[in-house]
């Protein structure tokens, strides 16, 4: 074992995830439409951006909706769903990548429109596309040793700042079919948000077994792809095989720990892209039909994109089906952890 854990939780399970879609949809041909001066000049073709990433549209918030505000929403969703008060709440994790300062946390306005109570804990985990998993393993963990009753996990992600800007330096005359590729990622982000509610599993005999999972890193590869407010850089095909590379680690030393994932009822994986989601199936021998993808229609929501697609596929999941949620973050780190519905 070559790093972190391979953890299991005994008494927790989610309650209810949520999400909520932004309203405003964008194709990758109005992309393509407000890169037409650079694709024209470096000779690319305007149905490269759909064509290599199988991303055919992608959302933005309306004017006035914050991705906090978002946020707040999934979580009320959320809460309303478990049938929890949220007076009841012992602790709120954001795990948004989208902020819009350093300090204080984005948790703390997303607690305070919530109406939590002054006892519930509230901060950040930053981790990239992984952070919303992370956020639910914190919480697992917390429930189990006693220390809380129920936690409220939430994401926000708008894609809108980092895009436009995008469109700024790529559409300059000095930029480069290199500069495109770089930020080619970029074009495939979206604006989303997702809730959870976690809780002990032994209080809700209806609600969805956290059963554990594992979780490896791969630091090295931390400069393959960097964001900030100005943009994201992304070496894609670096990102592509090392990322890979670290899954399939993981998937083979998770199986040497006990844990027997080949034929789970569905794959929730984090939605990237066409060739990434082709690249694990075939990598470790997922069931395709049960690895479901959102990207084509909501884009790469950021740590928001995992659980809004278990949100989806809860509306056709029955009790008793096994799901692998398949997390991963630029850094690198991945996480995969069972779902027992």
């Amino acid at each position: 074992m070559n790093g972190n854990a391979t953890f299991r939780h005994h008494n927790v399970a989610l309650l209810a995830v949520n999400r909520v879609q932004a309203p405003v949809v964008l194709s990758s041909a109005e992309f393509d439409e407000r890169l037409a001066p650079s694709l024209k000049r470096l000779r690319l073709s305007k149905k490269l951006l759909e064509r290599a990433s199988g991303v055919k549209e992608r959302r933005w918030w309306s004017e006035g909706t914050g991705f906090d505000d978002a946020a707040v929403e999934a979580g009320g969703k959320a809460l309303a769903e478990a049938g929890i008060e949220p007076g009841q709440i012992g602790l709120l994790i954001n795990t948004s990548v989208t902020r819009r300062n350093l300090e204080p946390s984005v948790a703390s306005k997303i607690h305070h429109d919530l109406g939590l109570p002054s006892s519930a804990m509230n901060f950040d985990v930053a981790n990239a596309c992984l952070g919303f998993v992370n956020g639910m393993s914190l919480a697992a963990n917390m429930i189990d040793s006693g220390q809380i009753k129920y936690a409220l996990i939430v994401a926000g992600e708008d894609a809108q700042p980092t895009q436009e800007t995008t469109f700024q330096r790529l559409n300059a005359e000095n930029s480069t079919r290199e500069d495109y590729l770089r930020e080619f990622a970029t074009l495939t982000l979206g604006s989303g948000a997702a809730a959870a509610v976690v809780g002990p599993a032994d209080e809700h005999p209806g609600g969805h077994r956290i059963v554990g999972g594992v979780s490896r890193a791969g630091t090295q590869h931390h400069e393959l792809c960097v964001g900030g407010p100005a943009g994201m850089y992304t070496d894609t095909k670096g990102l592509l095989d090392n990322g890979l590379d670290l899954v399939v680690n993981a998937w083979q030393e998770a199986h040497q720990s006990g844990w027997d994932w080949r034929s789970m009822d569905r794959y929730v994986t984090h939605q990237v892209s066409k060739s990434y989601t082709n690249a694990i199936i075939k990598a470790v021998g997922l069931i395709r039909d049960r690895v479901p993808v959102t990207f084509p229609k909501w884009g790469n929501v950021g740590p928001a994109s995992l659980p809004m697609t278990l949100s989806q596929e809860a509306e056709t999941l029955k009790p008793g089906d096994r799901v692998l949620c398949m997390g991963v973050g630029s850094g690198l780190n991945t996480t995969m952890m069972e779902l027992a519905w």
